[in-house]
């Protein structure tokens, strides 16, 4: 028996995600979202009203998931904030690997798309969001909530600066190799 396909809106969101991150939101056009998505012509209006805009935002989110996702798996079972912070470098070093991601979806969609406060201020509240993540399990981890704090933001720097160093270099080992900076 074969898995029914993805919900038209669901498959919006994901090829949007897909192709904001490989060609940023300037280079992508309707007509290749509903391509991509194998969407009928008049979905992306129904489903999100402001258009690509509206996609965009719910792409940037979608891909936010999947990384508060990997930052818990990252931490679930670890004993220290170190040997967490460690698995989530590899687990992302490994996501590299075998994604071929370009760029940061989150970057790729909201900072290279249009130069709006609305933008700006999901980008803000995604990032936070994964900070907010470590945190939590920093703290659960014994940290202060200074310590936790500060180790978070930490994590998000080396994180984001490892992706783009990572990029440049086309390896992923920059990624495993944070661990020693934390």
């Amino acid at each position: 028996m074969t898995k029914p396909a993805l919900p038209t809106k669901d498959r919006l969101i994901q090829s949007a995600a897909h192709l904001f991150r490989t060609r940023g939101y300037h280079g992508v056009g309707l007509a290749d979202l509903l391509t991509d998505a194998k969407a009928p012509k008049g979905s992306l209006y129904h489903h999100f009203p402001n258009g690509k805009s509206d996609l965009a935002i719910a792409a940037a989110t979608w891909a936010s998931d999947g990384m508060l996702r990997v930052i818990a798996a990252s931490f679930d079972g670890a004993d220290t904030f170190e040997d967490g912070a460690t698995t989530l470098c590899y687990k992302l070093a490994k996501l590299f690997d075998l994604s071929g991601w370009d760029t940061c979806p989150i970057a790729s969609t909201l900072f290279e798309g249009p130069d709006n406060t609305r933008f700006r201020d999901h980008a803000k509240h995604i990032y936070d969001g994964w900070i907010a993540e470590v945190q939590v399990h920093a703290a659960r981890l014994g940290l202060s909530e200074e310590e936790a704090q500060r180790k978070s933001e930490r994590v998000f720097v080396l994180i984001q600066g490892g992706w783009t160093l990572a990029r440049a270099r086309h390896s992923s080992e920059i990624l495993r190799d944070l661990r020693h900076m934390l």
